[in-house]
């Protein structure tokens, strides 16, 4: 299944209903119940701005094709680390639009980061990509210096006092999968062979091969982040869309309903 890049993106700009589909869009490799219309949204890596943008768009987007369905925005993960505005980009997804159900998946970065909250020594490998979150936190310039035990413990007592009211309950409370229809939505991947019920946090966070190379169908078509590619990647098994924000200065939500769906895009060639 191979689609162009600008087909996709303009899959939403006709309107009117096709034989089940939404007017315009391109078939779909799964199906939606027609109650719901799903965004998914890729790797944010704290850039509040880009995602504010694409907010509005999907919100102009389900005012005219998401009429009588429910509205969910299903975040991939990564909300924390690289870009400039981590703790922005959090308070944006547990405050969604008006009428929108959230469902908000754990990313690496934020299992890494809470790796390093209940455990400092066990979890240091979070302090190289640490900075860009820490100074969004008011703690600019720390966490380079945590480079002994104790340093270390300070800088976690010292984030977890400057966290926002519902800011760890958040991160705790990330899902690490999301079913809907024939899709399963996860922040990395899944193990090949392995049924989705028993996948581990660790694959679904975490896993890159085999699972981009993997030729046969999954038990759902696997929507995704984790690994950055220039553009999205469809396929008959997986969908992948994170366009990497933080370095390409793009952000994509992938929406989907019925058995049609399309790209929205923000950024530097984000239309």
């Amino acid at each position: 299944m191979a689609f162009t890049l600008s087909g996709l993106l303009d899959c939403f700009g006709k309107r009117g209903k096709k034989k089940g589909r939404q007017g315009g869009m391109v078939p779909a490799p799964a199906v939606l119940p027609d109650d719901v219309i799903v965004y998914a949204v890729g790797d944010i890596h704290g850039h509040s701005a880009l995602l504010r943008r694409l907010l509005d768009r999907i919100v102009d987007h389900a005012a005219t094709f998401g009429q009588g369905r429910r509205a969910v925005l299903v975040f991939l993960g990564d909300y924390v680390d690289r870009g400039p505005d981590s703790r922005g980009a959090v308070d944006l997804v547990m405050n969604p639009p008006p009428g929108f159900t959230v469902r908000a998946l754990m990313g690496n970065h934020e299992q890494a980061m809470l790796d390093f909250i209940d455990d400092p020594e066990k979890g240091q490998h979070w302090i190289r990509w640490s900075p860009a979150t820490l100074a969004s936190y008011g703690l600019e310039g720390e966490g380079p210096l945590a480079v002994d035990a104790g340093a270390r413990r300070l800088l976690r007592d010292r984030l977890v006092a400057a966290l926002p009211s519902g800011h760890l309950d958040f991160y705790r409370g990330l899902e690490t999968m999301v079913e809907y229809g024939g899709y399963a939505f996860v922040h990395a991947g899944v193990r090949p062979g392995v049924p989705l019920a028993a996948q581990t946090a660790e694959d679904l966070i975490w896993i890159r091969e085999p699972f981009l190379d993997w030729p046969a169908p999954f038990e759902k078509v696997i929507v995704h982040g984790h690994s950055i590619t220039g553009t999205p990647v469809i396929r008959r098994n997986r969908i992948g869309i994170d366009t990497g924000a933080y370095s390409s200065g793009i952000l994509t939500a992938l929406a989907l309903c019925g058995d049609g769906m399309g790209l929205i895009q923000v950024g530097k060639r984000g239309r």
